[in-house]
Parts: C-alpha cells; sequence; structure tokens
C-alpha cells in the first residue's frame, strides 16, 4: 500500500481550482454526442454526416494541441487556461449566428472554434496536476482531478436529456412510432429547423457565459509555482527526439488515440442504437446517463484501487472487461445489448488518465508540455473513427443483423489495443 501523500497542502487550492477545469469539458464533451442524432434529424442527413459533428469536435483538438503546448512552453499555465477560457466561450457563443443561418456546416465550425479552447485547457491542466507533487502518486491524482470530468458530462447529459431532446419538434413520433417530421412539407419543417436549432443553441450560449465568468476568476487569481515549470525546456528537436525513443510514450499516445475513439464511438451511437430498439432520443438519452454514472462511480473505484493494484495491471483488466461487454452489444439484439453497451462505461472510466500519466511517467520534466500535447492530440482518434461507425450504420443491416450492433466491432478494436498496452507496461514494471 502506498502511503504517499496523494495532495500536499501548499497546493490544495490550485489543486481544486485546475479541477473545476476538468468540468468544464466533460460538460461540453457530453452534450455534443447527443447533438449527432439531433442534427441527423432535424437537418435530415445521413448518420456518417452528422458524425462530422465529432469529426469537428475532436479535430479541434488535433489542430490546436501543438500550438498550445508550444505557447504553454513560452509563456504559463496560468496564460494557456485563459487563452483555452477565451476560445470555449468564443466558440460557444458562434452558436448564435450558427443557428440563425441555420447550416450545419456552421455548427460544425462553431464546435471546431470551440475545442481550439479545450485543447488549450486540457494541454495545460494535465500535466499542471500531475506537477502537483511526488511523482510515485501523480497517476493517481490525476485519476482524481479527472474524476469531476464525468460531473461535468453528466450535468451536459442532462441538459441534452431533459432540456433539449425533449423539446425537439422534429423528433415527434406518430402511433406508430415513425418520426413524423420527414413527412411535412417543405414550408412546416423551416418553422419547425427556426425552433429546434435555437433549442440546440441554448445550452452552449449559456455555458459560454459559465465560461467567460471562470475566466474573470482565474485572471484574478495568483498561481504559485510549482517544482515543474513549463518554462523550464529543452529545445523543441531535443524534445521531440526524447519522446520518439521513450517506447512507453510512443505507445503511449496510439494507445489513447484508440481509446478516445472507443469512448466516443460508443457514447455517440448509444441514441442509435437504443433508436433500432424504437426508444425515442429523449428516453434513449437517460441511458446515456446512466452509463455516465457508471462511468463517474468507476472513475472513483478505479482511483480507490489504484492504492492496492498496478495501475498497468488494472488498465489491462478493465480494457478485458470491456472488450466482454462490446462483444455482448455486438451480438446481443435487444435490450441485453443495450445493458452491455451500456456497462462498457463502468471500465472506460480509468482508461484516459491512466494511459496519460503512465506514458508520462518516465517523460523527463524538460519534456513534460510537449508531450502532454501529443497525448492531447491523440484526442483525434475520436475524429476519424465515428464518422467510419456512422457509414456502417448507415447500412441498417449486414448480413441479417443491424448494423448498429456490427459497428461496435470498431470499439472493440480499441479495447484491444489499450489491452495489449496495459499488459505490456504491467510485465516492463514487473521486470523493473
Amino acid at each position: 500500500m502506498d502511503k504517499t501523500k496523494l495532495i500536499e497542502k501548499k497546493y490544495l487550492l490550485i489543486f481544486i481550482l485546475i479541477t473545476t477545469l476538468f468540468a468544464l469539458w466533460g460538460f461540453a464533451n457530453d452534450i455534443t454526442n447527443p447533438m449527432v442524432a439531433a442534427f441527423q434529424t432535424v437537418m435530415e442527413i445521413s448518420a456518417a454526416k452528422a458524425s462530422l459533428v465529432q469529426f469537428a469536435f475532436y479535430g479541434g483538438y488535433a489542430t490546436m494541441a501543438i500550438p498550445a503546448a508550444l505557447f504553454i512552453r513560452k509563456y504559463s499555465y496560468k496564460s494557456g487556461i485563459l487563452l483555452g477560457l477565451a476560445l470555449y466561450a468564443i466558440g460557444a457563443f458562434l452558436f448564435i449566428p450558427a443557428a440563425q443561418y441555420q447550416q450545419f456546416s456552421f455548427f460544425c465550425i462553431s464546435l471546431y472554434v470551440l475545442t481550439f479552447g479545450l485543447a488549450f485547457l486540457e494541454t495545460t491542466a494535465n500535466p499542471f496536476i500531475l506537477s502537483l507533487g511526488a511523482k510515485k502518486t501523480a497517476t493517481r491524482r490525476l485519476n482524481l482531478s479527472q474524476s469531476f470530468n464525468p460531473m461535468g458530462s453528466l450535468v451536459g447529459m442532462s441538459v441534452a436529456s431533459f432540456v433539449v431532446l425533449p423539446q425537439l419538434i422534429s423528433d415527434k413520433r406518430d402511433a406508430m412510432g415513425n418520426i413524423i417530421f420527414p413527412t411535412l412539407d417543405a414550408t412546416e419543417k423551416i418553422g419547425i429547423r427556426v425552433h429546434d436549432l435555437s433549442i440546440i443553441r441554448n445550452p452552449y450560449v449559456a455555458i459560454g457565459c459559465v465560461v467567460l465568468m471562470m475566466f474573470i476568476i482565474i485572471a484574478l487569481t495568483r498561481v504559485p509555482k510549482t517544482d515543474i515549470q513549463p518554462e523550464q525546456t529543452n529545445s523543441t528537436k531535443q524534445t521531440l527526439k526524447n519522446l520518439w525513443n521513450n517506447h512507453a510514450y510512443r505507445e503511449g499516445v496510439i494507445t489513447q488515440m484508440f481509446y478516445v475513439a472507443a469512448q466516443i464511438m460508443v457514447w455517440t451511437f448509444i441514441i442509435q442504437y437504443a433508436d433500432n430498439l424504437g426508444i425515442n432520443k429523449a428516453t434513449a438519452q437517460t441511458y446515456n446517463i446512466i452509463a455516465m454514472c457508471l462511468f463517474l462511480c468507476g472513475r472513483f473505484i478505479a482511483t480507490a484501487l489504484m492504492k492496492y493494484v498496478n495501475t498497468r495491471k488494472l488498465l489491462a483488466i478493465f480494457a478485458a472487461c470491456a472488450g466482454l461487454c462490446t462483444i455482448g452489444a455486438i451480438g446481443i439484439v435487444g435490450m441485453g445489448g443495450l445493458y452491455c453497451l451500456i456497462g462498457i462505461s463502468a471500465f472506460m472510466s480509468l482508461m484516459f488518465p491512466t494511459i496519460y500519466g503512465i506514458a508520462l511517467e518516465h517523460v523527463d520534466n524538460q519534456d513534460a508540455s510537449l508531450g502532454a500535447a501529443f497525448l492531447v492530440e491523440a484526442i483525434v482518434g475520436g475524429a476519424i473513427m465515428p464518422p467510419l461507425q456512422g457509414m456502417i450504420i448507415d447500412q441498417h443491416t449486414i448480413l441479417g443483423h443491424p448494423a448498429v450492433n456490427v459497428s461496435y466491432i470498431l470499439p472493440l478494436i480499441c479495447f484491444m489495443v489499450v489491452f495489449t498496452y496495459g499488459m505490456k507496461r504491467y510485465k516492463e514494471s514487473r521486470m523493473d
């Protein structure tokens, strides 16, 4: 049992302050996931095209993670946080003209800008949390801080489930359970589209106001220096060389890309999975909330277990369990498959921060900010694979099996990659 102090008293205040940021990007992530299904209906587009919402959202991370790291190396953690909050707010407020012009591409651009801000926040907050204490407890500390991310996610999901989706007129169904919107004439559709896009817009504008308040609070707060400062760095060329030669880090970036892809696919298409069972979007979103509750509980349980179980071994165990649940979601047609799909979230809970912590464990402090950026950029997995899953879902059936079930082969492959990484790192740790 590790008795090293998790958070030193001198860092407690800043730890709490930075941890609140995790909830902010959790809200953005998980109010956006159900919007894929909402846009698919109200804009009358395919699942593959609607999933471009995720391409734009996670593409923003890929675009801005490295510039964010370079900015932080030149300036400071606090400057990175403030710029991230400013970009977050701008992207959120761009939903106002997007709803007015009723252009799907405008919404995608808004999300793209919003995630510029999230890239800055994640590139800053994750290594900052790791630096607030002993390296021995860094992964546990990040897991604890990341536990507040799903709290923000739950708020985002709840707003989507109880405020946004029930008010969408385009999702109303007839007595037979069929969506009425496609059968209406063009004039009726225009009025409904104006209404529904304004409903989708409102929570983003509200979170933009909250983000502005956080900007002011942090701007007025003194951020104490830690033992690891972003300006204490090697040259960029030397850092890139060091990172490339660190195989645990290099493989960690690849693994993180596959994990994020799995997470986004599992959560984004729960609604389509439930819709295939005749469940409307608002009701289906409650299953997403249950999944997030399991994710939140799993995060706290995993953080506690790390005091007693090797983190690498725990990662492999959770990946194997997630894979088994995914097989159930693929093979079982009906509510049993949906329950398996929901159950995956309990086992995804520790993966992101644990992969992150393991990958950076032996990265030199002077290379940490750029190293963190590549791990954040790995979130691009969430941009690449959901459209592929959407293309599978658009087939409706494959060899007589529901295509939405078959599409979860993609997350299964991702969990196999995570399992392999966990086992490999565990075997290495036993040889140390």
